[in-house]
């Protein structure tokens, strides 16, 4: 099984290299025969070190002109080469935990892929709320956040990507499309719940 991680990054030349340590550390520690993965960073026009920064870290880093993080994101899947593809953000972190729960999904051989529940550190109250709110549909709904998708490449090139006409929620409507995708394989799409995707608050505030 071949992964490709694509990361859309503009200007996170502040973040870039906490979140590729963390696909190093998690990758490392899930190490085992037959498995292997790039890195892909899409630099969406960053006027700032990104780019630099992620090829000095071994990432394969793609451009991408219009600033948009759909687009950004499915220029990331057309390099990509993997059979399986992990969407994650760059102010977001993989732990080992998570990749050996989307390992485990992967090779069950039941899903066409996941997204994760999150937690966002330094949140104020009525940010914690609006993130409860939003795990409990997530959950209920099986719809991944933008932060962190996971699918079969063969689906996501199926179905189109992400929608590039949409400002915001395109990752839902990612999710609606994989679930009926799958549908029709016997293949569900779920939420993995036991290792959260840590994520920058910048999102909600």
């Amino acid at each position: 099984m071949h992964l490709s991680i694509v990361i859309p990054a503009f200007n996170e030349e502040q973040l870039i290299l906490d979140c590729l340590d963390s696909i190093k550390l998690s990758i490392s520690a899930n190490a085992k025969p037959g498995f292997t993965h790039e890195v892909i960073v899409v630099d969406n026009n960053s006027s700032d070190k990104t780019a630099e920064l992620a090829t000095q870290a071994g990432a394969k880093v793609v451009f991408e002109p219009i600033n948009q993080i759909g687009r950004a994101r499915n220029t990331g899947a057309a390099a990509a080469t993997g059979d399986w593809l992990l969407f994650v953000d760059a102010d977001s972190l993989l732990n080992p935990g998570m990749v050996t729960d989307i390992l485990h999904m992967i090779e069950s051989g039941k899903y066409v892929g996941c997204g994760s529940v999150m937690h966002m550190p330094g949140l104020p109250w009525w940010g914690n709320a609006a993130m409860r709110l939003w795990t409990v549909c997530s959950v209920t709904f099986h719809w991944a956040s933008g932060a962190l998708v996971v699918c079969r490449t063969d689906a996501f090139r199926d179905v189109g990507g992400f929608n590039q006409e949409m400002f915001a929620a395109d990752e839902i409507d990612l999710s609606e499309l994989l679930k009926k995708w799958g549908r029709k394989r016997s293949l569900k799409f779920t939420i993995l719940t036991l290792h959260p995707l840590v994520t920058s608050p910048r999102k909600v505030k």
